[in-house]
């Protein structure tokens, strides 16, 4: 069976069986190595803590979650400069970078991504298209950095985010 022919309700099945598997990885690594994770989202709006959290036995290495929708929490709670933030915009490499950073700074994890995007139908110019996401790691004291594009509506573009997040979280635990 091809997932063109399965309905939307077993395609959402499968991306929440995607995930689960991902973070029950996620989570045997942190533990293995005694880490702890935070996240720093805007555009996810507190999406990834919500799925790390539905796992059993989250409280073991999921530190805490920091939804910093605005530009000033990003400075309050994270302390990325405002500077920073008006120079290369919210949605930027540095802005993300800085996310990871705070993160780590203002809690007790040793692990953390950071996602910031324009997820629309408002919001997009013609430098950051609807759909723009830039993502930030920090692990094993390296951050590491990158940015996609996705497709669809406000909804697809979270998930989206959500999902490649955490994969790409996996792959840099695995390394």
């Amino acid at each position: 069976m091809t997932t063109a022919s399965l309905s939307k309700n077993e395609l959402l099945a499968l991306d929440h069986q995607a995930l689960d598997a991902n973070l029950t990885q996620i989570s045997l690594r942190l533990l293995k190595h005694r880490h702890r994770l935070a996240t720093a989202e805007s555009c996810t709006g507190g999406m990834i803590a919500a799925a790390c959290t539905d796992l059993s036995g989250a409280s073991d290495w999921f530190d805490r979650g920091f939804v910093t929708y605005s530009n000033a929490a990003k400075t309050d709670m994270l302390g990325v400069p405002a500077a920073m933030i008006e120079q290369d915009g919210a949605v930027s490499e540095a802005v993300a970078r800085a996310m990871a950073d705070g993160a780590l700074t203002h809690s007790q994890a040793n692990v953390s991504l950071a996602v910031t995007g324009v997820a629309g139908p408002t919001g997009g110019s013609d430098a950051k298209p609807v759909g723009t996401v830039w993502f930030a790691w920090c692990v094993g004291g390296q951050t590491h950095s990158e940015m996609q594009h996705f497709a669809g509506d406000r909804a697809a573009i979270r998930a989206a985010a959500v999902r490649y997040s955490l994969q790409r979280l996996l792959g840099f635990l695995l390394a």
